[in-house]
């Protein structure tokens, strides 16, 4: 919390300055990721609200990524955008661009940020770019040996995670679960706070019958919403005593997110509504609306689960019809489409 307190302060020393005001933004953008918390983009908005004087690419681009963590996906592109004609060789700017396209399934356009990455010598930014849209659009080998050179080359810590974190994921959608395991172990020996690790790593634990270790691992993640649903996911599984009380929480968070109009958790609610409350009826329904700006692999999945628990097969159309076009090789996901048709 130094580091946090020195930015602070100089923020408030030089209240005209966009260098320093985006450097005590982006700060609170990292904890929200790290913590799952999303009071810190508020104050990040706060204090970008404030910064009366012209915008920066700099100042741009985090205003950008603050709009996309609410997954208000168009404000986030034409920010960065902003931040292109300030600076066309802004490569946070490009990377976050292509974030946003593989998010919304256009990997054409992700391709094309992916790209100009490279051209702009940015090879480890390059190759995660690359690499997850190799992988998204039907080429998993590929994507995981990209971004398995990229891992070789890079030697920050956060970078490292993340990467070793989608090494992770990969490898699971490959069936290839030791390989999967071996990264997602790697990545949590790191020791930082990071909700989507903790979050992939749930879920391929989840995956396979290990809810006890689900149960242990998010235990002390109760603040963090899209952790609470896999931990009450766990515990029902394991008939824990907190069950209960998990899923009033939830129910509860979720109620207020909808009476402020935050859908940033539409697919955790739709997991929530499907293996907790066991309703799904409204599961699919939550999961086609977040499927309509949101088309991840994990969100196609969690469209053709609820689907076919709630025996709509004309609601998973959307992921069939990635599947088919993709040519995501995922074999859960495939197994999933079979049961459908």
């Amino acid at each position: 919390m130094k580091e946090l307190a020195a930015l602070r302060a100089n923020a408030q020393a030089e209240p005209a300055n966009a260098s320093t005001q985006a450097a005590l933004a982006q700060r609170y953008i990292d904890l929200a990721t790290a913590r799952g918390d999303p009071r810190y983009i508020g104050y990040a908005d706060a204090l970008l609200r404030r910064f009366t004087q012209p915008f920066s690419a700099e100042l741009f681009t985090v205003r950008g990524v603050t709009r996309q963590y609410r997954h208000d996906f168009q404000g986030g592109l034409q920010d960065f955008a902003q931040a292109l004609k300030l600076d066309p060789e802004y490569a946070e700017a490009h990377a976050w661009r292509g974030a946003i396209y593989l998010v919304q399934a256009d990997y054409p356009a992700a391709n094309k940020e992916c790209s100009a990455l490279k051209g702009l010598g940015r090879e480890a930014l390059h190759g995660a770019c690359q690499g997850l849209a190799q992988a998204y659009a039907g080429e998993l080998g590929m994507g995981y040996q990209t971004l398995l050179k990229t891992l070789d080359g890079t030697r920050s810590d956060a970078s490292r995670l993340w990467l070793l974190t989608r090494l992770g994921e990969l490898a699971a959608w490959q069936g290839r679960p030791e390989v999967a395991r071996r990264h997602y172990q790697q990545a949590m020996a790191l020791g930082q706070d990071d909700v989507y690790l903790l979050a992939a790593w749930s879920d391929f634990l989840l995956d396979n019958g290990q809810a006890r270790e689900v149960a242990k691992l998010l235990s002390t993640w109760e603040a963090a919403d899209s952790l609470l649903v896999r931990l009450a996911i766990a515990e029902g599984l394991i008939g824990s005593a907190s069950t209960q009380r998990h899923r009033d929480m939830l129910r509860d968070r979720f109620a207020a997110a909808r009476a402020r109009g935050d859908t940033t958790h539409l697919a955790e609610e739709a997991r929530f509504e499907l293996q907790v409350r066991k309703d799904p009826a409204t599961a699919v329904r939550l999961a086609q609306e977040n499927y309509a700006f949101q088309r991840e692999p994990r969100d196609a999945r969690i469209l053709l689960e609820t689907a076919i628990a709630a025996r709509q097969t004309q609601a998973a159309q959307p992921a069939l019809d990635w599947l088919q076009s993709s040519k995501f090789e995922d074999p859960r996901m495939r197994q999933l489409a079979r049961e459908l048709r």
